[in-house]
Protein backbone atom coordinates (compact mmCIF):
# COMPACT_ATOMS: atom_id res chain seq x y z
CA UNK A 1 0.00 0.00 0.00
CA UNK A 2 1.55 3.35 -0.98
CA UNK A 3 1.49 5.69 1.58
CA UNK A 4 2.11 9.75 1.50
CA UNK A 5 5.83 8.90 2.96
CA UNK A 6 6.25 7.10 -0.03
CA UNK A 7 5.80 10.29 -2.47
CA UNK A 8 8.35 11.49 -0.86
CA UNK A 9 6.70 14.84 0.47
CA UNK A 10 8.49 16.93 2.82
CA UNK A 11 7.98 16.63 6.40
CA UNK A 12 6.16 19.88 7.80
CA UNK A 13 3.71 18.35 4.58
CA UNK A 14 3.21 14.67 6.35
CA UNK A 15 2.89 16.29 9.79
CA UNK A 16 -0.25 17.95 8.55
CA UNK A 17 -1.59 14.63 6.79
CA UNK A 18 -1.03 13.08 9.85
CA UNK A 19 -3.12 15.65 12.18
CA UNK A 20 -5.84 15.65 9.36
CA UNK A 21 -6.10 11.56 9.61
CA UNK A 22 -4.99 11.15 6.21
CA UNK A 23 -2.64 7.75 5.50
CA UNK A 24 -3.32 6.87 1.83
CA UNK A 25 -3.25 8.89 -1.04
CA UNK A 26 -6.32 7.96 -3.40
CA UNK A 27 -6.40 6.69 -6.91
CA UNK A 28 -5.82 10.21 -8.87
CA UNK A 29 -3.24 11.31 -5.91
CA UNK A 30 -0.97 8.56 -6.56
CA UNK A 31 -1.28 8.67 -9.97
CA UNK A 32 -0.41 12.05 -11.12
CA UNK A 33 1.26 13.25 -7.58
CA UNK A 34 4.69 11.86 -8.63
CA UNK A 35 4.85 13.07 -12.41
CA UNK A 36 3.99 16.68 -10.46
CA UNK A 37 6.74 16.02 -7.81
CA UNK A 38 8.99 15.48 -10.86
CA UNK A 39 8.06 18.47 -12.97
CA UNK A 40 5.70 17.02 -15.87
CA UNK A 41 2.71 18.72 -17.31
CA UNK A 42 -0.51 17.51 -16.00
CA UNK A 43 -3.63 16.45 -17.41
CA UNK A 44 -5.85 14.64 -15.34
CA UNK A 45 -9.43 13.89 -15.37
CA UNK A 46 -11.13 12.65 -12.89
CA UNK A 47 -15.13 13.46 -11.74
CA UNK A 48 -15.41 15.42 -8.52
CA UNK A 49 -14.83 13.39 -4.83
CA UNK A 50 -11.67 11.81 -6.42
CA UNK A 51 -9.16 13.82 -4.21
CA UNK A 52 -8.35 16.11 -7.19
CA UNK A 53 -7.57 18.52 -4.96
CA UNK A 54 -4.83 17.48 -2.87
CA UNK A 55 -3.31 15.59 -5.94
CA UNK A 56 -2.14 19.47 -6.78
CA UNK A 57 -2.03 21.24 -3.76
CA UNK A 58 0.23 18.55 -2.03
CA UNK A 59 3.05 19.05 -4.38
CA UNK A 60 2.85 22.82 -4.75
CA UNK A 61 3.26 22.94 -1.29
CA UNK A 62 6.03 20.54 -1.32
CA UNK A 63 8.17 23.30 -3.78
CA UNK A 64 7.18 25.89 -1.94
CA UNK A 65 8.20 24.34 1.48
CA UNK A 66 11.75 23.46 -0.34
CA UNK A 67 12.25 27.13 -1.68
CA UNK A 68 14.55 29.76 0.21
CA UNK A 69 13.01 33.01 -1.43
CA UNK A 70 9.77 33.74 -0.78
CA UNK A 71 7.65 34.60 -3.70
CA UNK A 72 4.10 33.86 -5.97
CA UNK A 73 4.67 30.30 -6.58
CA UNK A 74 1.32 28.98 -7.73
CA UNK A 75 -1.93 30.81 -9.23
CA UNK A 76 -4.82 28.14 -9.44
CA UNK A 77 -7.65 29.26 -11.42
CA UNK A 78 -11.26 28.19 -10.64
CA UNK A 79 -14.86 28.71 -12.35
CA UNK A 80 -16.84 29.78 -9.67
CA UNK A 81 -16.00 31.94 -6.20
CA UNK A 82 -17.53 28.69 -4.37
CA UNK A 83 -14.82 26.32 -5.83
CA UNK A 84 -12.00 29.04 -4.99
CA UNK A 85 -13.07 28.89 -1.13
CA UNK A 86 -13.06 25.66 -1.43
CA UNK A 87 -9.80 25.38 -2.33
CA UNK A 88 -8.66 27.75 0.03
CA UNK A 89 -10.20 25.87 2.90
CA UNK A 90 -8.37 22.60 1.86
CA UNK A 91 -5.00 24.90 1.36
CA UNK A 92 -5.04 26.06 5.06
CA UNK A 93 -5.46 22.76 6.10
CA UNK A 94 -2.22 21.10 4.38
CA UNK A 95 -0.45 24.02 4.76
CA UNK A 96 -0.73 24.01 8.29
CA UNK A 97 2.99 23.49 9.23
CA UNK A 98 4.66 25.31 6.83
CA UNK A 99 5.21 28.64 6.01
CA UNK A 100 2.69 29.14 3.01
CA UNK A 101 -0.29 31.73 2.73
CA UNK A 102 -2.66 31.74 0.32
CA UNK A 103 -5.09 34.51 -1.02
CA UNK A 104 -8.55 34.09 -2.79
CA UNK A 105 -9.96 36.19 -4.96
CA UNK A 106 -13.55 36.39 -6.75
CA UNK A 107 -16.34 38.41 -7.62
CA UNK A 108 -18.74 39.99 -5.54
CA UNK A 109 -18.03 41.83 -2.17
CA UNK A 110 -17.32 45.58 -1.58
CA UNK A 111 -14.72 47.82 -2.12
CA UNK A 112 -13.00 47.03 0.92
CA UNK A 113 -12.83 43.07 -0.42
CA UNK A 114 -11.31 44.73 -3.66
CA UNK A 115 -8.84 46.30 -1.48
CA UNK A 116 -7.81 43.75 0.81
CA UNK A 117 -7.15 41.04 -2.07
CA UNK A 118 -5.36 44.27 -3.75
CA UNK A 119 -2.90 44.57 -0.52
CA UNK A 120 -2.70 40.80 -0.47
CA UNK A 121 -1.38 40.98 -4.24
CA UNK A 122 1.15 43.53 -3.75
CA UNK A 123 2.53 41.91 -0.71
CA UNK A 124 2.74 39.17 -2.45
CA UNK A 125 1.01 35.59 -1.39
CA UNK A 126 2.59 31.71 -1.90
CA UNK A 127 -0.87 30.98 -3.65
CA UNK A 128 -3.20 33.25 -5.65
CA UNK A 129 -6.59 31.13 -5.99
CA UNK A 130 -8.63 33.26 -8.61
CA UNK A 131 -11.84 33.31 -10.50
CA UNK A 132 -11.13 34.67 -14.46
CA UNK A 133 -12.43 38.20 -14.25
CA UNK A 134 -11.77 39.04 -10.91
CA UNK A 135 -8.16 38.11 -11.16
CA UNK A 136 -7.93 39.93 -15.07
CA UNK A 137 -9.30 43.24 -12.99
CA UNK A 138 -6.21 42.86 -10.62
CA UNK A 139 -4.07 42.31 -13.72
CA UNK A 140 -5.49 45.33 -15.42
CA UNK A 141 -4.12 47.52 -12.90
CA UNK A 142 -0.70 46.61 -13.10
CA UNK A 143 0.15 45.21 -9.50
CA UNK A 144 0.22 42.04 -9.62
CA UNK A 145 3.50 40.18 -9.76
CA UNK A 146 4.08 36.57 -11.58
CA UNK A 147 7.13 36.80 -12.77
CA UNK A 148 8.75 33.87 -10.61
CA UNK A 149 5.40 31.50 -11.09
CA UNK A 150 5.83 27.88 -10.67
CA UNK A 151 2.83 26.19 -11.16
CA UNK A 152 -0.41 27.32 -13.47
CA UNK A 153 -3.46 24.98 -11.88
CA UNK A 154 -6.64 25.12 -13.96
CA UNK A 155 -9.37 23.17 -11.67
CA UNK A 156 -12.60 22.44 -13.20
CA UNK A 157 -11.55 23.21 -16.59
CA UNK A 158 -14.66 22.00 -18.45
CA UNK A 159 -16.52 23.97 -16.43
CA UNK A 160 -14.72 27.27 -16.91
CA UNK A 161 -15.05 26.49 -20.87
CA UNK A 162 -19.12 25.75 -20.42
CA UNK A 163 -18.94 29.18 -18.49
CA UNK A 164 -17.09 31.09 -21.30
CA UNK A 165 -13.57 31.92 -20.16
CA UNK A 166 -11.57 30.61 -22.56
CA UNK A 167 -10.63 34.15 -23.99
CA UNK A 168 -10.32 35.00 -20.14
CA UNK A 169 -7.88 32.15 -19.58
CA UNK A 170 -5.60 33.06 -22.89
CA UNK A 171 -5.63 36.57 -21.39
CA UNK A 172 -4.22 35.44 -18.09
CA UNK A 173 -1.90 33.43 -19.38
CA UNK A 174 -0.09 36.27 -21.50
CA UNK A 175 0.77 37.64 -17.74
CA UNK A 176 3.04 34.98 -16.79
CA UNK A 177 6.03 33.33 -17.11
CA UNK A 178 6.35 30.85 -20.38
CA UNK A 179 8.36 28.92 -18.29
CA UNK A 180 6.08 27.29 -15.71
CA UNK A 181 4.26 24.16 -14.84
CA UNK A 182 1.04 23.24 -15.84
CA UNK A 183 -1.62 21.39 -14.11
CA UNK A 184 -5.21 21.05 -15.80
CA UNK A 185 -8.11 19.12 -13.77
CA UNK A 186 -11.12 18.42 -15.73
CA UNK A 187 -14.19 15.88 -15.01
CA UNK A 188 -14.72 15.66 -18.87
CA UNK A 189 -12.31 16.08 -21.90
CA UNK A 190 -14.03 17.42 -24.91
CA UNK A 191 -12.14 18.61 -27.53
CA UNK A 192 -11.33 22.82 -26.60
CA UNK A 193 -10.10 21.37 -23.32
CA UNK A 194 -7.81 19.22 -25.92
CA UNK A 195 -7.20 22.76 -28.01
CA UNK A 196 -6.00 24.69 -24.63
CA UNK A 197 -4.01 21.96 -23.52
CA UNK A 198 -2.74 22.25 -26.95
CA UNK A 199 -1.61 26.10 -26.70
CA UNK A 200 -0.57 25.98 -22.87
CA UNK A 201 0.88 22.85 -22.23
CA UNK A 202 4.52 20.97 -22.98
CA UNK A 203 4.16 17.01 -23.53
CA UNK A 204 1.69 16.73 -20.85
CA UNK A 205 1.08 13.53 -18.41
CA UNK A 206 -2.31 12.36 -18.90
CA UNK A 207 -4.11 10.59 -16.29
CA UNK A 208 -8.03 9.13 -16.70
CA UNK A 209 -9.98 8.08 -13.07
CA UNK A 210 -13.73 6.58 -13.35
CA UNK A 211 -14.61 9.43 -16.33
CA UNK A 212 -18.36 10.72 -15.89
CA UNK A 213 -19.43 7.52 -13.59
CA UNK A 214 -20.96 8.61 -9.98
CA UNK A 215 -18.86 7.29 -7.40
CA UNK A 216 -19.29 3.36 -6.53
CA UNK A 217 -20.75 4.07 -3.37
CA UNK A 218 -23.63 6.13 -4.04
CA UNK A 219 -27.30 4.40 -4.20
CA UNK A 220 -29.30 5.72 -7.19
CA UNK A 221 -33.16 6.17 -7.14
CA UNK A 222 -35.65 7.70 -8.88
CA UNK A 223 -39.23 8.76 -9.33
CA UNK A 224 -41.12 9.32 -12.21
CA UNK A 225 -43.68 11.84 -11.79
CA UNK A 226 -45.76 14.62 -12.52
CA UNK A 227 -44.64 18.23 -11.57
CA UNK A 228 -47.61 19.18 -8.94
CA UNK A 229 -46.68 15.53 -7.02
CA UNK A 230 -42.63 16.86 -6.35
CA UNK A 231 -43.30 18.87 -3.32
CA UNK A 232 -45.07 16.56 -1.71
CA UNK A 233 -42.63 14.08 -2.13
CA UNK A 234 -40.16 15.75 -1.29
CA UNK A 235 -41.10 16.78 2.28
CA UNK A 236 -42.49 13.00 2.81
CA UNK A 237 -38.86 11.77 1.76
CA UNK A 238 -36.97 14.60 3.97
CA UNK A 239 -39.28 14.03 6.90
CA UNK A 240 -38.31 10.30 7.09
CA UNK A 241 -34.59 10.76 6.76
CA UNK A 242 -32.27 11.07 9.79
CA UNK A 243 -28.86 11.95 7.74
CA UNK A 244 -27.22 15.02 9.58
CA UNK A 245 -26.55 16.84 6.47
CA UNK A 246 -29.06 16.23 3.13
CA UNK A 247 -28.72 18.56 -0.41
CA UNK A 248 -31.80 19.41 -2.44
CA UNK A 249 -30.81 20.42 -6.48
CA UNK A 250 -33.15 22.48 -8.19
CA UNK A 251 -32.58 24.19 -11.58
CA UNK A 252 -33.80 27.47 -11.05
CA UNK A 253 -33.06 29.97 -8.04
CA UNK A 254 -36.89 30.81 -7.89
CA UNK A 255 -37.95 27.25 -7.57
CA UNK A 256 -35.04 26.99 -4.51
CA UNK A 257 -36.27 30.28 -2.75
CA UNK A 258 -39.71 28.54 -2.87
CA UNK A 259 -38.94 25.39 -1.51
CA UNK A 260 -36.75 26.25 1.54
CA UNK A 261 -40.05 28.44 2.90
CA UNK A 262 -42.43 25.63 1.78
CA UNK A 263 -39.95 23.34 3.90
CA UNK A 264 -39.30 26.15 6.64
CA UNK A 265 -43.29 26.00 6.46
CA UNK A 266 -42.98 22.36 7.84
CA UNK A 267 -40.41 22.30 10.33
CA UNK A 268 -37.57 21.41 8.36
CA UNK A 269 -34.08 22.68 9.10
CA UNK A 270 -33.67 23.99 5.62
CA UNK A 271 -32.40 27.04 3.97
CA UNK A 272 -31.33 27.90 0.00
CA UNK A 273 -28.32 28.95 -1.16
CA UNK A 274 -28.73 30.89 -5.08
CA UNK A 275 -26.59 33.75 -6.89
CA UNK A 276 -29.30 36.34 -5.37
CA UNK A 277 -27.29 36.04 -2.43
CA UNK A 278 -24.22 38.40 -1.57
CA UNK A 279 -21.03 36.55 -0.69
CA UNK A 280 -21.20 37.12 2.61
CA UNK A 281 -24.43 35.85 2.81
CA UNK A 282 -23.43 32.58 0.86
CA UNK A 283 -20.42 31.96 3.31
CA UNK A 284 -23.19 32.25 6.52
CA UNK A 285 -25.32 29.53 5.03
CA UNK A 286 -22.19 27.58 4.15
CA UNK A 287 -20.96 27.29 7.49
CA UNK A 288 -24.35 26.43 8.36
CA UNK A 289 -24.63 23.87 6.55
CA UNK A 290 -20.93 22.88 7.58
CA UNK A 291 -21.38 22.71 11.57
CA UNK A 292 -24.70 20.63 11.24
CA UNK A 293 -26.94 23.46 12.13
CA UNK A 294 -28.78 23.50 9.05
CA UNK A 295 -29.81 19.80 8.04
CA UNK A 296 -31.09 20.71 4.44
CA UNK A 297 -29.33 23.04 1.71
CA UNK A 298 -31.49 24.15 -1.03
CA UNK A 299 -29.34 25.10 -4.07
CA UNK A 300 -28.95 25.95 -7.49
CA UNK A 301 -26.35 24.48 -9.57
CA UNK A 302 -23.79 26.84 -8.31
CA UNK A 303 -23.28 24.08 -5.59
CA UNK A 304 -22.70 21.05 -7.98
CA UNK A 305 -19.28 21.92 -7.72
CA UNK A 306 -17.68 24.19 -5.08
CA UNK A 307 -19.08 22.29 -1.93
CA UNK A 308 -16.86 20.02 -0.32
CA UNK A 309 -18.61 18.31 2.89
CA UNK A 310 -18.17 15.09 4.48
CA UNK A 311 -21.32 12.78 5.14
CA UNK A 312 -24.17 14.58 2.79
CA UNK A 313 -26.20 11.46 3.40
CA UNK A 314 -28.34 12.30 0.18
CA UNK A 315 -28.61 14.41 -2.37
CA UNK A 316 -32.16 14.51 -4.08
CA UNK A 317 -32.40 16.00 -7.63
CA UNK A 318 -35.76 17.85 -7.46
CA UNK A 319 -35.33 18.79 -10.98
CA UNK A 320 -33.49 16.39 -13.17
CA UNK A 321 -29.94 18.90 -14.41
CA UNK A 322 -29.91 19.95 -17.96
CA UNK A 323 -26.63 18.56 -18.92
CA UNK A 324 -25.99 15.02 -18.29
CA UNK A 325 -22.43 15.42 -16.50
CA UNK A 326 -23.80 18.09 -14.04
CA UNK A 327 -25.92 14.97 -13.16
CA UNK A 328 -22.88 13.42 -11.94
CA UNK A 329 -21.43 16.32 -10.23
CA UNK A 330 -24.48 16.85 -8.42
CA UNK A 331 -24.45 13.18 -7.03
CA UNK A 332 -20.94 13.28 -6.66
CA UNK A 333 -21.82 15.74 -3.63
CA UNK A 334 -22.30 12.56 -1.61
CA UNK A 335 -20.49 9.24 -1.15
CA UNK A 336 -17.03 11.52 -1.38
CA UNK A 337 -13.78 10.02 -0.45
CA UNK A 338 -14.96 6.31 -0.38
CA UNK A 339 -17.76 6.61 2.15
CA UNK A 340 -21.27 5.59 1.08
CA UNK A 341 -24.28 8.22 0.45
CA UNK A 342 -28.10 8.07 -1.66
CA UNK A 343 -28.88 10.05 -4.78
CA UNK A 344 -32.70 10.40 -5.56
CA UNK A 345 -34.25 11.84 -8.81
CA UNK A 346 -37.65 13.37 -9.71
CA UNK A 347 -38.33 12.42 -13.17
CA UNK A 348 -40.67 15.00 -14.66
CA UNK A 349 -43.05 14.61 -17.57
CA UNK A 350 -40.81 16.78 -19.56
CA UNK A 351 -37.31 15.53 -18.14
CA UNK A 352 -37.75 12.02 -19.50
CA UNK A 353 -35.57 12.06 -22.44
CA UNK A 354 -32.71 14.34 -20.56
CA UNK A 355 -32.89 11.37 -17.62
CA UNK A 356 -32.67 8.74 -20.79
CA UNK A 357 -29.42 10.43 -21.43
CA UNK A 358 -27.84 10.62 -18.38
CA UNK A 359 -28.65 6.77 -17.90
CA UNK A 360 -26.76 6.48 -21.40
CA UNK A 361 -24.18 8.29 -19.45
CA UNK A 362 -23.12 6.53 -16.61
CA UNK A 363 -24.26 3.25 -18.32
CA UNK A 364 -26.54 2.29 -15.90
CA UNK A 365 -30.65 1.98 -15.72
CA UNK A 366 -31.41 3.49 -12.45
CA UNK A 367 -34.45 2.00 -10.88
CA UNK A 368 -37.81 3.90 -10.41
CA UNK A 369 -39.69 3.77 -7.02
CA UNK A 370 -43.30 3.67 -6.65
CA UNK A 371 -44.91 6.70 -5.32
CA UNK A 372 -45.82 6.30 -1.65
CA UNK A 373 -49.42 5.65 -0.80
CA UNK A 374 -51.59 8.79 -1.31
CA UNK A 375 -49.89 10.69 -3.63
CA UNK A 376 -51.67 9.01 -6.68
CA UNK A 377 -50.41 7.68 -10.15
CA UNK A 378 -47.20 7.96 -11.81
CA UNK A 379 -46.43 8.46 -15.59
CA UNK A 380 -44.50 5.98 -17.02
CA UNK A 381 -41.50 6.09 -17.74
CA UNK A 382 -40.48 6.33 -21.56
CA UNK A 383 -37.32 8.44 -22.12
CA UNK A 384 -37.81 8.14 -26.16
CA UNK A 385 -41.03 9.11 -26.35
CA UNK A 386 -41.05 13.17 -28.00
CA UNK A 387 -43.46 13.97 -25.19
CA UNK A 388 -41.48 12.23 -22.31
CA UNK A 389 -44.62 11.18 -21.37
CA UNK A 390 -46.54 7.84 -22.12
CA UNK A 391 -49.72 5.63 -21.74
CA UNK A 392 -50.10 4.88 -17.92
CA UNK A 393 -47.10 4.44 -15.56
CA UNK A 394 -45.78 2.72 -12.51
CA UNK A 395 -47.64 -0.53 -13.39
CA UNK A 396 -51.46 1.56 -13.98
CA UNK A 397 -52.83 0.63 -17.79
CA UNK A 398 -54.26 4.21 -18.10
CA UNK A 399 -52.68 7.28 -17.20
CA UNK A 400 -55.20 9.66 -15.35
CA UNK A 401 -54.32 13.04 -13.60
CA UNK A 402 -52.63 12.69 -10.24
CA UNK A 403 -54.40 13.75 -6.72
CA UNK A 404 -52.93 15.45 -3.62
CA UNK A 405 -53.83 13.71 -0.67
CA UNK A 406 -52.98 15.80 2.72
CA UNK A 407 -50.16 13.73 4.93
CA UNK A 408 -49.34 14.47 8.19
CA UNK A 409 -46.08 15.74 8.68
CA UNK A 410 -38.13 15.62 7.42
CA UNK A 411 -16.57 16.02 0.03
CA UNK A 412 -10.87 14.78 -0.57
CA UNK A 413 -11.54 18.05 -3.36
Amino acid sequence: MTTFADLGLYDSLLDGLDSMGFEKPTPIQEQVMPHILAGKDIIACAQTGTGKTAAYLLPVLDKISRQEKEHTAALIISPTRELALQIDHAFQGFSYFTSASSIAVYGGGDGHTFDREKKALTEGASVVIATPGRLISHLNLGYVKFDQLDFLVLDEADKMLDMGFYDDILKIIRFLPSKRQNLLFSATMPPKIRDLARKIMHDPFEVNIAISKPAAGVTQTAYVVYDAQKPELLKHILMKRTDPSMLVFASTKQTVKDLEKELRRKGLPARAIHSDLTQEERESVLLSFRTRQTRILVATDILSRGIDIDNIGLVLNYDVPGDAEDYVHRVGRTARAESTGEAITFIGQKDQRRFGVIEELIERVIPKEPLPEGMGQSPMYNPAARSGGGNGGGGNKKRRPPFRKKRKSPANG
